[in-house]
Parts: structure tokens; C-alpha cells; sequence
């Protein structure tokens, strides 16, 4: 399985991104995605999730209300949805996928990551 995260950029406080992640594989709608994002000199920690089917969807408190997980089957495509955009969601955006049909929050249970796209918010 390999994964390709792109869209980020270089946004103003308040704006939005879309993060698009295309999966290779087949078995891509049964399994679970997440959304990961590390800022530089912290540890990588879990933004969103969505199981196989996009029956349950989970978010880390700070980007509730704010950030939407999609999938589409159909295309092997995750998506980020980032609105009001704060200086600290800066950060390199991961996706993850887990062999597995359900999510998890832990990064140790993923297990195929993408290269990662960089997102900045300027204040």
C-alpha cells in the first residue's frame, strides 16, 4: 500500500485547506484512515480518523468543529477538511492507514504512512 498526502501550504489564520491522500491497493475500503501531524520539536499526534466505511469518525480536542475526515472508496481518497485555521495547526499532515476496520488514535497502530505535506498558517 503506498500513500501520497498533498494540498498543504501556506494559509492565513482563519482560511481553510482541503488535504487530499490517495491510497494504492485494492483493499483500501476496508480498512481504517487517520490524519496525523507533527510541528517541529514535538511528537506526532493524532488530528482524525475515520473507520472503513465512514461509519465512525473520531478528532483530537483541539480541531474539533474545526477539521472534517472524509473518505470516498470509490477513488482511494481521504480527505483533511481545515477550516478556521489557527498559527498553531502548522505542522507536516500525515495520513495513515490501518489493517484494520476500525480507528485508532495511537500512530502504533497504523500501518502504512504517507510522505507528508506541509501545512503553515501565518498569523
Amino acid at each position: 500500500v503506498q500513500l501520497q498526502a498533498c494540498g498543504g501550504g501556506l494559509v492565513q489564520a482563519g482560511g481553510s485547506l482541503r488535504l487530499p491522500c490517495a491510497a494504492s491497493g485494492r483493499t483500501f475500503s476496508s480498512y481504517a484512515m487517520g490524519w496525523f501531524r507533527q510541528a517541529p520539536g514535538k511528537e506526532r499526534e493524532f488530528v482524525a480518523g475515520i473507520d472503513w466505511n465512514g461509519g465512525r469518525t473520531h478528532y483530537a480536542d483541539s480541531v474539533l468543529g474545526r477539521f472534517t475526515i472524509s473518505r470516498d472508496n470509490a477513488k482511494n481518497t481521504v480527505y483533511l477538511h481545515m477550516n478556521s485555521l489557527k498559527p498553531e495547526d502548522t505542522a507536516v499532515y500525515y495520513c495513515a492507514i490501518r489493517r484494520g476496520s476500525y480507528l485508532y488514535v495511537a500512530p502504533d497502530e497504523y500501518d502504512y504512512w504517507g510522505q507528508g505535506t506541509l501545512v503553515t498558517v501565518s498569523s
